[in-house]
């Protein structure tokens, strides 16, 4: 599956512009993010993520592609649940990969259509309000309306760096340190 996605920096009355569209409140999540790096290629400078995200509702691993395009955050990602969290981060760290970073962040969850719209608050870095579709071999449609709905929201210009990309300065080792 293609995640085809954008973010921008949330500015006063986001929520509202959200509501106004007609966008449905699906939930608020709490989500703990903990990205991993691999001892082979440095994800960091592939573009790639390994994250290990524990949420209320249980926890799921995530590899994604680089991205796809200059005007989003598009790329190729696959996602599997786990059981156990903890023994996943063993099994991962038995294999040579480490800690690159923790995201923590709160999000208020919108379905506006097939779009979902997110508005999150991370810890560190502010407020946030995402825009995702889920596409397919061709996704371009799917990234004209992300763009669209961005716009709608009166968005600033769209942020293509991940949230651990915006907390680690520029140039940083991606090694957590014990």
């Amino acid at each position: 599956m293609i995640e085809v996605e954008v973010k921008a920096r949330a500015l006063p009355g986001t929520r509202e512009r959200i509501e106004s569209l007609g966008a449905l409140l699906v939930g608020r999540e709490t989500h703990r993010d903990i990205y991993f790096n691999s001892p082979r290629r440095d994800f960091r400078r592939s573009d790639e993520a390994l994250r290990l995200r524990i949420k209320e509702e249980g926890a799921r691993l995530t590899y994604k592609g680089p991205k796809l395009d200059r005007d989003t955050k598009s790329r190729r990602e696959l996602t599997v649940e786990i059981d156990c969290p903890e023994t996943m981060e063993q099994i991962l760290i038995a294999l040579g990969f480490f800690r690159a970073g923790e995201v923590r962040k709160s999000r208020t969850k919108y379905r506006l259509g097939e779009a979902t719209v997110a508005l999150d608050e991370v810890e560190g870095l502010g407020s946030f309000v995402e825009v995702e579709l889920a596409g397919g071999v061709e996704w371009s449609g799917e990234k004209e309306k992300v763009l669209a709905i961005l716009r709608e929201l009166g968005a600033g210009e769209s942020i293509r760096s991940s949230y651990l990309e915006m907390l680690l300065p520029a140039g940083a080792e991606t090694r957590e340190r014990s």
